[in-house]
């Protein structure tokens, strides 16, 4: 059986002088939902409840954690505090903005401005049902990264990480900015620190020494994420998980598909951002931002003398087959009755 998640705040619950409307999204590592601070503004409210870790009855506002796991849920109550103060200190439209955080009913809140809109991923989804070519264009898929890696760019000054950028937590609003949501750092020291049988890490999107417990994450860590992230906008789907890709990587290969559809610069960024060795990749955003601003460089591949001589193969081919069927149709239909 699976574990009951912890149930929401009731609506009408108040914590922090913040009036809880409801629940808006929730996750294996807390609840956000849609309140009202004293003004009469909408926030939104993110809460510490990791559903590994702790519970709560319906009703209740107090969550309830074993005491084996004490330890482990107050190491990522800090993290989280802690996570919540950095952001408050940056003030960027690509970067959810941190208005208040606090702690109250032996948990972390964090409030934020309340976002009208809908997630990278959702769009994604609609444009993939489309069929087209081309999930997005490749101007609007540098447009909207140039504001991501903004957004990124400050978060890292800041000397944080994300580790947890995924289409998901790239919020398109309705005036048509592109803003970082949900940051990991807390999810991410429970996944080290913890004995849990899998990371709490979104496949395709998380780096390969996030999979690692000694492993050193940096700014390459985030990039790779970013790298994913573009591949999703150009393929309409996640990349494999790190862990496939070490065994056998497919991601040249389904990448060359796209040769003609987007330009040569952005697969060679894509390919450069998931490079599986972190030294391998972009060492910092800056240096990505400079190669995605590269106009120039939208070349776009004409097939090799092998590709056309594949490609005329397979017409022969087919050409035959028809062949083949159309005599057997006309001597079919000669044949006396």
């Amino acid at each position: 059986m699976s574990k009951v998640k912890p149930a929401p705040l009731p609506p009408e619950s108040i914590v922090g002088g913040y009036r809880v409307i409801r629940k808006v999204a929730a996750g294996g590592f807390g609840v956000v939902y849609l309140a009202l601070d004293p003004a009469g503004q909408q926030v939104a409210i993110k809460e510490y409840l990791p559903a590994s870790l702790a519970t709560r009855e319906p009703g209740e506002l107090l969550p309830k954690v074993q005491p084996d796991k004490q330890s482990l849920y107050r190491l990522g109550l800090k993290s989280f505090f802690e996570e919540g103060r950095s952001l408050a200190q940056i003030s960027h439209p690509s970067v959810v903005s941190v208005l208040n955080f606090f702690r109250e009913n032996e948990t972390v809140y964090m409030v934020m401005n309340y976002l009208e809109g809908a997630s990278l991923q959702d769009f994604i989804i609609t444009a993939r049902d489309q069929k087209k070519s081309k999930v997005f264009r490749e101007s609007t898929i540098r447009s909207l990264y140039d504001e991501v890696l903004r957004g990124l760019r400050i978060v890292h000054q800041h000397k944080m990480l994300h580790l947890d950028i995924k289409p998901a937590n790239v919020f398109v609003t309705d005036d048509n900015r592109a803003v970082l949501i949900d940051f990991g750092a807390a999810r991410e020291v429970l996944s080290k620190e913890g004995n849990f049988v899998r990371p709490m890490y979104t496949p395709g999107f998380a780096a390969p020494e996030m999979y690692r417990r000694d492993a050193s994450m940096g700014p390459w860590t985030d990039i790779y994420a970013i790298g994913a992230c573009i591949y999703a906008c150009m393929q309409g789907y996640p990349p494999n998980e790190a862990p496939q890709r070490i065994e056998k990587d497919r991601i040249t290969i389904a990448l060359a598909r796209l040769r003609g559809v987007y330009s040569d610069n952005l697969i060679e960024v894509v390919e450069w951002c998931m490079s599986l060795d972190p030294l391998s990749r972009p060492q910092s955003v800056f240096a990505l931002q400079k190669e995605l601003a590269r106009e120039g460089e939208r070349r776009y591949t004409k097939l090799t003398v092998a590709e056309r001589m594949r490609m005329q193969l397979d017409a022969m081919v087919v050409d035959a087959r028809k062949t083949v069927m159309g005599g057997l149709a006309r001597s079919s239909a000669a044949k006396p009755k």
